[in-house]
């Protein structure tokens, strides 16, 4: 049901068009913690994301923030199947070590195992607070703002960005230990 009737929602394929450029980023932003050796084009990672979700008959988004967050979790399963495909090359793959630099905290991902290792601490994660897993996906997997986050979550910025915190430290120890 549309919470705002003026508005009227909007198809998976209408928004896609519409972020298209942006999602290209995003994926260029993940792809770059896989390295040259995926030897996926962040644009195969952005069609691979619209054709799993054009193949979702009817599926409709009532504001963007809704396709972020279904974009997010599309995104982290591709990446991570990406790792898995590469993981089970032998000897381990081709991955390189790549650190990521960007105006935030970012999770550095420097091999298969890691990207596979961060979705286990995400499952851990969501038992223990499934809003700030949510906060994660948003803003690391869509790489939404946190006011966009927080928006998507029907929560305040200053909530989303507490739970971001706490979960970037969960996150790291789960990781590092």
């Amino acid at each position: 049901m549309n919470p705002n009737p003026s508005v009227p929602a909007q198809s998976a394929q209408e928004i896609f068009a519409e972020v298209y450029a942006r999602l290209k980023a995003m994926a260029a932003h993940h792809l770059a913690a896989v390295g040259p050796a995926a030897r996926v084009d962040p644009t195969v990672l952005v069609h691979e994301l619209f054709l799993r979700m054009d193949a979702q008959d009817g599926l409709v988004f009532e504001h963007p923030a809704q396709f972020f967050s279904y974009a997010a979790q599309a995104m982290r399963h591709l990446l991570l199947d990406l790792a898995r495909s590469h993981r089970s090359q032998r000897a381990g793959g081709l991955w390189q070590h790549v650190t990521l630099t960007a105006n935030n905290e970012t999770l550095v991902l420097e091999s298969a195992d890691q990207v596979i290792a961060l979705d286990r601490a995400l499952e851990s994660l969501a038992e223990v607070d499934a809003r700030a897993a949510r906060v994660i996906e948003l803003r690391y997997f869509a790489g939404l703002t946190s006011e966009r986050a927080a928006e998507a979550l029907g929560i305040s910025k200053r909530t989303a960005d507490r739970d971001w915190t706490f979960a970037l430290a969960f996150l790291k120890s789960e990781l590092d230990g």
